[in-house]
């Protein structure tokens, strides 16, 4: 569909709404919110993606959020306030309904359906121009911000084409050319590959950019020069883990703490900025089945909405929209005796069963194992479950002990839900329709159901900015 028919037709379907509402009590308020935008176009554009997030995930932080202070989560906070318009979104791909986080961030990113694993870039090569780089062609200041590797596949499917998202070393030295004005995130190896001899981060200070690798580095950064944080060497600990560790909370910035200083960084560019924040690690908790991992970074992504809504609500020029690119494991709070008091084992926890993974060598005796499961997640599993854990561990081969894909999380999961009352359907992404929600400028214009690839022209639409590139 072409984009000002898209947005034509949204429009009219919109106003005919409009005439409606006063029979209409549900949403009343969200489509007033939303059309005391309309005549105002999107200087700002914050993108919000929780990574892997299905349904489940996002039900569940919100009882986990009421449970513990009586609150709710901000993003369902939008909702039970009627202060966003809603939508589902179709994320499939070139090559399945079920889409990878690059086929799914292409697709907002260049506004074409490409093949699992590749970024902007079709079956004969063509190259699609991702949004960052049509935006930073017009003036705006851009950036990403993620709890992954920054040269992870959603970050890029906005920055840049490669025929494939495992190029992140690529990625990195392309980055180094677009110079995106604030990056931050993870992946200091695919900037510094000591085995290659090959050490980009000298190269982005020659260009005069501020390079930090600390949370105190990245406070005192100003807007004069371009920032790429770097704060660890893969993924950036899961958020129960900073938490629970006073150096990394201390060293380590968290999603909303990069979120509120990037904006801070671009909100007084005269053309305006466009940011991606992403909640990478949503994903890789529900790959790994791990509960209170994907609860707590989910709460942390939530923090980060509410530091973009907050902004957009005083700024009155900035578009934000808040969504997922696939789901992923299924995950859900299930009936049981007790279920409630189980899942409130959460709030006692102190690591991630990644973390838990990590300390678990080969070996490991059977009394170690099963006070290490009590101090780091306050669960007394069963002598039989410990011994099965044991076996698995054993079982592993010397050079895949750290594989996440190797390791019992699966099994593990199985005994946990015991305790908590969390399910999980699998391990991998699966077809859901996401959940988008959206404010401020262009919000009024958003159907109830939209293809991904309609979004790369709403975006520019809201903007005011013509697909010329």
């Amino acid at each position: 569909m072409k984009r000002r028919t898209f947005f034509k037709d949204t429009a009219l379907a919109s106003a005919a709404l409009g005439f409606l509402l006063p029979t209409v009590s549900q949403g009343l308020e969200a489509e007033e919110t939303a059309w005391s935008y309309r005549k105002k176009k999107a200087k700002n554009i914050i993108f919000l993606v929780s990574d892997g997030m299905s349904i489940g995930t996002l039900t569940m932080s919100d009882v986990f959020l009421r449970a513990k202070n009586g609150t709710g989560s901000n993003w369902l906070g939008l909702y039970r306030q009627n202060k966003v318009k809603r939508a589902l979104m179709d994320m499939a791909s070139a090559s399945s309904v079920i889409t990878d986080s690059a086929a799914a961030s292409s697709s907002w990113g260049g506004g074409v359906r490409v093949k699992n694993g590749r970024l902007n870039t079709g079956d004969n090569g063509e190259e699609y121009m991702p949004v960052w780089q049509k935006f930073k062609k017009v003036g705006k200041k851009v950036g990403c911000v993620t709890t992954v590797p920054i040269t992870h596949a959603t970050p890029a499917g906005f920055c840049v084409s490669s025929k494939s998202r495992g190029e992140q070393s690529e990625i990195a030295a392309k980055y180094l050319e677009l110079r995106f004005d604030v990056m931050m995130g993870g992946g200091e190896k695919y900037f510094n590959q000591k085995e290659k001899g090959i050490d980009l981060f000298p190269q982005y200070i020659n260009s005069g950019f501020q390079v930090v690798n600390t949370k105190s580095q990245m406070l005192e950064t100003n807007s004069q020069k371009p920032v790429l944080g770097v704060f660890d060497v893969e993924g950036l600990p899961y958020e129960i883990d900073r938490l629970n560790d006073n150096t990394l909370r201390q060293n380590i910035p968290s999603l909303a703490e990069m979120t509120e200083k990037a904006i801070g960084l671009m909100k007084d560019h005269k053309a305006g900025f466009c940011l991606q924040v992403e909640g990478g690690k949503v994903d890789w908790a529900a790959h790994a089945n791990d509960a209170p991992a994907l609860i707590y970074d989910q709460v942390a992504f939530d923090e980060a909405v509410k530091v973009a809504i907050d902004f957009a609500e005083k700024d009155g020029e900035t578009l934000v929209i808040i969504t997922t690119d696939h789901g992923n494991a299924n995950p859900g709070l299930y009936y049981g005796k007790d279920a409630d008091k189980k899942f409130e084992t959460l709030f006692s926890m102190k690591q991630s069963t990644s973390l838990l993974f990590s300390l678990t060598k080969k070996g490991e005796s059977f009394e170690t194992l099963k006070e290490r499961i009590m101090v780091g997640q306050r669960c007394a599993f069963e002598d039989d479950e410990v011994k099965m854990l044991i076996k698995k561990f054993d079982e592993q081969p010397d050079s895949g002990t750290y594989n996440e894909y190797k390791l019992p999380y699966e099994l593990y999961a199985n005994i946990l839900r015991k305790h908590t009352n969390i399910h999980f359907g699998g391990t991998d992404h699966s077809a859901d329709f996401t959940e988008l929600a959206m404010f401020g400028p262009g919000s009024h214009k958003l159907p109830a159901f939209i293809k991904n690839t309609d979004l790369h022209h709403f975006m520019l639409e809201a903007a005011e900015v013509e697909n010329k590139f």
